[in-house]
């Protein structure tokens, strides 16, 4: 690369020519139409048409729209989480700078909760759930992101450079601001926050055959929770879509057309290293409804048993999760490692439930389980699998089982 010396304003400012374009990195031949959704970002953004930050939340979000101006996907950038160094909104940086020994949730890494998205992503269609929105790591540089002031300062250097001396200023691969890594999660229409409709089904019983639909649809919001460990699971960050057929003599008149579907968002706080700590349990608040109390349904064992009780499927999601996860410049295969010894423990405990016939809130006062590689020592009840992993059994009881 060559690195070109130019003086603006008074101001020594080093342009680096091998600047990268997120082009360089949005490749997705085995998903075209993901990838066409995130050229047409791409096109909205060159063109003007920039992401908008979202108000809610405690982290840099944005609304990325088309060309056209609709919304089509929420980006997540790496560098603007809740505690990333380039987090727009003061409150978390406060709360590390003021109240460090009560900083972010200690059974989690730092900074990786983009690729907690893209992974709960590729559980739910390992599994297939079709409950989470395709979810994909992408790279997006636009005006709107927060950026440093050095880099807004390169940009501008750069963009000086291929004004005044064209020859040289072409030879920068990229002119504007650095793309941010990210998650990308395709936006879901016509979807409300949980709490809103569970509130209304309690005024206003859902139809039997509905009340099924329902009924499955949150036993896969389940499934992927508790695989994946989810730390943040309130019913403000799951979405329910209710399609009614149509009305008749003022009532309404449900039919095989209505439907019922949820959409599991906010998914960046989950495959923690390690369960949580006991004074902060991080508990599953679904397991507080009614639908938490009813066995899980056989088209749920049906759908996920046979994947789940297979070890070979285990180990092939491992592998795809490592795939994805070792893309982080700060990956660590020991600390991998530990997330999946994790889920392999939760997904031991599932197998176990759905050929019990529990249901969730059973399955959640189950005894912790961690599944790791083969090794002496350990803490807890000890089981050998094979010549591979070990089974432990924790001690402690998980937060449900007080109740």
């Amino acid at each position: 690369a060559l690195n070109s010396l130019y003086v603006l304003c008074g101001i020594s400012i080093w342009c680096v020519c091998s600047g990268t374009h997120g082009g360089d990195f949005n490749h997705f031949p085995d998903d075209p139409e993901f990838a066409d959704i995130i050229q047409r970002a791409e096109h909205a953004i060159e063109n003007g048409v920039f992401p908008e930050r979202i108000s809610q939340g405690s982290s840099g979000s944005y609304f990325v729209k088309d060309p056209k101006g609709k919304i089509i996907g929420v980006f997540k950038p790496k560098s603007e989480e809740p505690y990333g160094h380039l987090n727009p909104k003061w409150t978390k940086y406060f709360h590390k700078l003021c109240c460090p020994c009560c900083f972010g949730r200690g059974c989690l890494l730092p900074n990786q909760g983009y690729l907690s998205e893209a992974a709960a992503s590729l559980v739910d269609s390992k599994l297939g759930l079709g409950v989470v929105p395709k979810t994909k790591v992408v790279y997006l540089a636009s005006e709107t992101f927060h950026y440093s002031a050095i880099d807004r300062a390169k940009s501008r250097g750069k963009k000086y450079a291929l004004e005044k001396v064209p020859k040289v200023g072409r030879r920068f691969h990229r002119v504007g601001l650095p793309p941010k890594v990210g998650s990308f999660q395709l936006f879901v229409e016509g979807y409300r926050e949980a709490d809103y409709w569970l509130r209304r089904f309690e005024a206003e019983p859902l139809p039997e055959n509905i009340r099924k639909q329902l009924q499955s649809q949150f036993e896969r919001l389940v499934v992927l929770d508790y695989v994946i460990r989810n730390t943040d699971r309130g019913n403000d960050n799951w979405l329910i879509k209710y399609e009614k057929s149509g009305e008749e003599g003022g009532e309404q008149k449900v039919s095989l057309d209505s439907c019922i579907k949820i959409a599991a968002i906010d998914n960046g706080l989950a495959f923690p290293f390690k369960h949580p700590d006991e004074w902060r349990a991080y508990p599953f608040h679904w397991a507080w409804l009614p639908q938490a109390k009813v066995a899980f349904s056989q088209e749920t064992r049906d759908l996920v048993l046979s994947r789940l009780s297979d070890m070979n499927f285990v180990q092939d999601l491992c592998e795809d999760l490592y795939e994805m996860f070792k893309t982080d410049k700060g990956f660590d295969k020991t600390m991998f490692e530990r997330q999946m010894s994790v889920m392999r423990g939760q997904v031991l405990n599932l197998t176990q439930a759905l050929k019990d016939g529990k249901s969730p809130i059973q399955l959640v006062q189950m005894p912790r389980v961690v599944v790791e590689r083969s090794r002496s020592g350990g803490q807890g009840r000890v089981v050998t699998l094979g010549n591979a992993f070990t089974q432990t059994f924790h001690c402690k009881r998980p937060f449900f089982s007080s109740w």
